[in-house]
Formats: C-alpha cells, sequence, structure tokens
C-alpha cells in the first residue's frame, strides 16, 4: 500500500492541517462553568461544578480532588467511556492547583455531542476551557492533539473518524499552553511543580520510536497553534462570546 499524499484525505485538508475549531464559554446557567469545544464535526460540552465540600473515601483530603463523569451521545458508559473518564481525570489532576482549595471536589461533566474523530483531545480541549471559566486554580491549561500513524508512514493529525480506522496507530498527545499565557507571575517557594514537557500520551496500535518522536514533534506545532486560539478565547472580554478558527 503507497504512502498517504497530502491530498489524500477525504476532507481536501493537508496531513498536517487541523480541522476548524470553534470554543464557546459560559453557556449552562446552573453550571459554576461550562464550555462546547469543537474540532469539525466532533463536539463536546463540558460543564464544571465546585469546588464542593469534601473528597471521597482514598482522595487525599489535603489537596482538592477532580470528578470525571462521561456521558456518551447515545446509549450506556462502558469500558471505553470509563478509560477516557481515567485518563481526563488523571489529565486535569496534572494542570489544576490542587493545594489551593484543600478538602474539595470539583466535578467536571463531559457530555459527547458529536464524534466524527480525535474525541479524547476534543473533550480535554472543552475541560480546560470550562475549568477556566469557573475560575478554578490551575497551574497552565493544556491543549490536546491527535495524531494518526498512516499504512504509508505518513504522520495524520486530527483524524476523522474514517481515518482512525485506516491508521496503523494512534497517539493522544497533551502539552502546556505556554506558561506565560496563563501564570501571571513565576513560581515562588513551596508552590507546585509545573511541568512544560508532555502532560499526557496515550498510544494505540503500532508505532515505533521513530514514528513516535515524529508524532511529538507534529503534534507540538500544531499544540502551538491550538494555544494561540484558546488564548484568543480566554482573552475575550465578553465570558459569553465564541472564538472560531478555519
Amino acid at each position: 500500500m503507497g504512502t498517504k499524499n497530502l491530498d489524500d484525505r477525504a476532507d481536501g485538508r493537508t496531513n498536517n492541517q487541523l480541522r476548524p475549531l470553534t470554543c464557546s464559554r459560559n453557556l449552562l446557567n446552573r453550571a459554576h462553568g461550562s464550555a462546547r469545544w469543537s474540532q469539525g464535526e466532533t463536539i463536546v460540552l463540558a460543564a464544571v461544578f465546585g469546588p464542593k465540600a469534601g473528597t471521597k473515601k482514598g482522595d487525599n483530603p489535603e489537596k482538592a480532588s477532580i470528578e470525571v463523569i462521561w456521558k456518551p451521545k447515545i446509549g450506556q458508559t462502558g469500558r471505553q467511556e470509563k478509560e477516557c473518564e481515567m485518563i481526563l481525570r488523571r489529565t486535569l489532576h496534572s494542570i489544576c492547583l490542587l493545594t489551593v482549595h484543600p478538602n474539595t471536589t470539583t466535578s467536571v461533566i463531559v457530555q459527547v455531542i458529536g464524534d466524527d474523530g480525535a474525541l479524547l483531545p476534543c473533550a480535554i480541549n472543552a475541560s480546560c476551557a470550562a475549568l477556566v471559566d469557573a475560575g478554578i486554580p490551575l497551574k497552565y491549561v493544556a491543549v490536546a492533539i491527535s495524531c494518526g500513524l498512516a499504512p504509508g508512514g505518513s504522520i495524520i493529525l486530527d483524524p476523522t473518524t474514517q481515518e482512525e480506522q485506516e491508521m496503523e496507530g494512534i497517539i493522544t498527545l497533551v502539552f502546556p499552553n505556554p506558561p506565560l499565557s496563563v501564570l501571571p507571575k513565576p513560581q515562588s517557594p513551596g508552590e507546585e511543580h509545573i511541568n512544560l514537557g508532555v502532560i499526557t500520551s496515550l498510544a494505540c496500535g503500532v508505532l515505533s520510536v521513530a514514528d513516535y518522536e515524529r508524532c511529538l514533534e507534529r503534534g507540538s506545532a500544531a499544540c502551538i497553534k491550538i494555544s494561540e486560539f484558546l488564548r484568543r478565547g480566554l482573552q475575550s472580554l465578553s465570558r459569553e462570546g465564541s472564538t472560531s478558527t478555519t
């Protein structure tokens, strides 16, 4: 099978091109924060409730806890949704300042509205925007991207569902937004450590070390563009405004 060329994608995109992004915040009246994030036909609505007093059994009461509830578009929550909940919870735990509101729980409800590939990165981006909308203290805002390894060896960014089925491997990468865009001042002694590398990396399928490194390079470059898009949205004067890009 030949190498996948830049013009082979069904929607006309190049291998390095993302689908149009949109982000709207402050959509739900009863939530403390909310955001709707779309990448093409993949759409996720995230709502944040809290922080509320108390943590679950087994959580450290000296720190805040993050709870994630994933709601699929149709049907019941299954094994795949539970796995997404776990990955999303660990990612959000790593970016939140958990010592600011100890012995509290913040709930993040993720509702899938549309799924046309790269669903987990879309959910991560929506959840981060919702946390900002809720005023939850963060070390930084995270941005996520999905990369696919085509049979011919090409790296495909932001694959659709159809493209995901054709890939030899899929990797989800989460990077921190440039810290100067979300941190008002440098760290002082005693503050939580801020990691400027990869926050989350999830690979499915077969990828060599070289392929993984190429995905890191392409994914990092793509996340710079997503960071710029997210930053424009977060700096909007109106919390009810929405941003989009093509």
